[in-house]
């Protein structure tokens, strides 16, 4: 699933594509992608808008619209939204598009169908996304919002990291690797862990966070496809049985959450 680096480049990507466009039509090769909206509720709010602004709330890429509309986009497992020059010639795996007034075309590529696209009026999107936690990449994420967020907590802070409703937009990838770089342990109940390691664990998540928005942001800019932290140099996720490049020992992978949790056991305590 795209993490918060990822859905980072293609906002930036849209803004320098799209910004100031007119939608002339909106498509839906496969309904469900607005559901529980229809594509008419899709279409009705944005014809004949612009695109005003592109912004980024967690994993959701929202597009505020003239005319008061928000389009949420999440991408879910394999999405990815981008212009082409020419609607006629998008790819198979569109799920939906808008046609633009100048003939282009905004694509949601989904080889996977899994993601949404739903349209608001703008002033209720923070009520939608309110569940949200913090940005870890905004100047209100301090070591101190991370410290005590753990001191409440007796989850695992692999999971701690990954919960939605405390960090907005950090997921299984990143979360991984900024534990490896702060020397943590995934399995440790976050609250037995000393405040001087929690801010540790804060600059690096800071730290790879933004090394991994660098980096998505360049591979992004070119045609293509991409996969989430393609272009990121990876310390420990998915290397399972590979040697650490610090320490040697073998990195491990353990089932946590439901999700695959990879670390190296010499370097994380």
């Amino acid at each position: 699933m795209p993490e918060l680096p990822e859905v980072e480049a293609v906002c930036r990507r849209l803004r320098k594509q799209a910004l100031g466009a007119e939608i002339a039509a909106f498509q839906a090769q496969r309904p469900s992608v607005a559901s529980p909206q229809t594509p008419d509720d899709i279409a009705r709010a944005t014809d004949g808008a612009r695109l005003r602004a592109v912004r980024r709330r967690g994993k959701n890429i929202l597009i505020d619209l003239t005319g008061g509309s928000t389009l949420r986009v999440h991408l879910r497992m394999t999405g990815d939204l981008y212009v082409i020059p020419d609607v006629r010639f998008r790819p198979v795996t569109a799920r939906a598009w808008f046609e633009l007034s100048d003939g282009r075309a905004l694509i949601f590529d989904d080889s996977r169908a899994l993601g949404k696209i739903h349209a608001y009026p703008t002033p209720e999107i923070e009520n939608v996304l309110g569940h949200l936690g913090i940005e870890p990449l905004s100047k209100a994420f301090r070591p101190e919002t991370l410290i005590d967020a753990a001191r409440k907590s007796h989850k695992p802070v692999k999971l701690l990291l990954m919960d939605q409703t405390i960090i907005a937009g950090l997921g299984n990838i990143y979360a991984a690797e900024a534990l490896f770089h702060a020397g943590i342990d995934p399995r440790l109940p976050a609250n037995r862990i000393r405040a001087a390691r929690l801010r540790r664990l804060h600059a690096e998540i800071v730290r790879v966070l933004r090394t991994a928005v660098q980096s998505a942001s360049i591979a992004y800019m070119s045609p293509g496809r991409f996969s989430e932290a393609e272009s990121f140099p990876l310390a420990v996720y998915d290397r399972e049985g590979e040697n650490c490049g610090i320490c040697g020992r073998r990195i491990r992978r353990i089932p946590q959450g439901g999700r695959s949790t990879y670390f190296c056991p010499g370097c994380q305590r």
